[in-house]
């Protein structure tokens, strides 16, 4: 990925969003040539002057300080995972080897256990930055789909979302978690340029997925952090999920996918019925037993 085009697309897109009634500015109503504010007005508003502003949305002002890229954010209306991104965009980076080079990723024993335990009542499964699922248990593969069925490379929630037909019938607003999805896999490519296998999907997609070009060129950014999501499953039909997305301090590249259901909902009484139609067979000899 080129990081000055990035910049300046990033830099761009967000200004054509704003303005000059939305951040406080004087406007005669008169015609404009761009849409949103001009690069002067973001420099008015950064404390810049219009030309560093102008080198910096250009790419040639690679020594940007903090405190500029914090105005800047600010004049912007940036969020908290937006300007954690511009940070990373603006500044320059030595080449790495590409992912695929490295070690995998391990999900420790304790976080597998942790998925068994709660599989019963949620489903639940860890992936890295790619969206690529680490680990799942047996919930969350009968809710969505059986990623351990699948090669090693194609599991991925994010592949399963954009690529797999079934997934546009498993969530009545499929566009609307594709999109997450897409601004997930921005935010991750600010932050991992050099991941010639999260390169290589950003790749497939825009030759597969019609809509997925004119996604990624708004430059919307999501962490996936909680969301609610409507699905209709083949098996227990409708139900209304919440998930929520944690984040381990010991693996930060690894994040749990957690979905639950409202208690005492229908949506509940359906993963219910789900994790008992997907419980894992108890091995014979095992039932009832009881230790001496």
């Amino acid at each position: 990925m080129d990081q000055n085009a990035e910049l300046g697309d990033f830099l761009r897109s967000h200004r054509a969003r704003l303005t000059p009634e939305m951040v406080g500015m004087e406007w005669n109503g008169g015609a404009r040539r761009v849409p949103g504010l001009r690069r002067e007005e973001v420099a008015h508003l950064a404390g810049v002057s219009a030309d560093y502003y102008s080198r910096l949305e250009q790419g040639r002002h690679p020594k940007v300080s903090d405190s500029v890229l914090d105005a800047v954010a600010r004049a912007l209306r940036l969020s908290p995972v937006e300007r954690d991104y511009l940070f990373h965009i603006a500044r320059p980076r030595s080449a790495k080897p590409p992912r695929e080079r490295t070690q995998p990723q391990r999900v420790r024993p304790k976080v597998h256990q942790m998925l068994e335990v709660v599989g019963s009542v949620a489903p639940a499964f860890v992936v890295n930055h790619r969206l690529d699922v680490l680990a799942s248990n047996h919930l969350a593969r009968a809710l969505i789909t059986d990623f351990n069925a699948l090669p090693t490379r194609e599991r991925s929630f994010a592949r399963f979302v954009l690529f797999n037909p079934s997934a546009r019938e498993l969530y009545d607003d499929w566009q609307a978690i594709a999109q997450v999805i897409v601004a997930n896999l921005r935010l991750s490519s600010g932050r991992h340029p050099d991941d010639a296998r999260l390169n290589e999907l950003i790749g497939e997609a825009c030759v597969k997925v019609p809509e997925f070009n004119v996604w990624w060129a708004s430059h919307r950014l999501d962490d996936c952090s909680d969301g609610t999501q409507d699905l209709h499953h083949p098996v227990v039909g409708e139900l209304t999920v919440h998930h929520e997305a944690l984040t381990f301090s010991s693996d930060p590249d690894q994040t749990m996918c957690l979905y639950t259901a409202e208690p005492g909902s229908s949506s509940a009484e359906a993963l219910a019925l789900l994790a008992s139609w997907s419980a894992p067979a108890v091995p014979t000899g095992t039932r009832g037993s009881v230790s001496s």
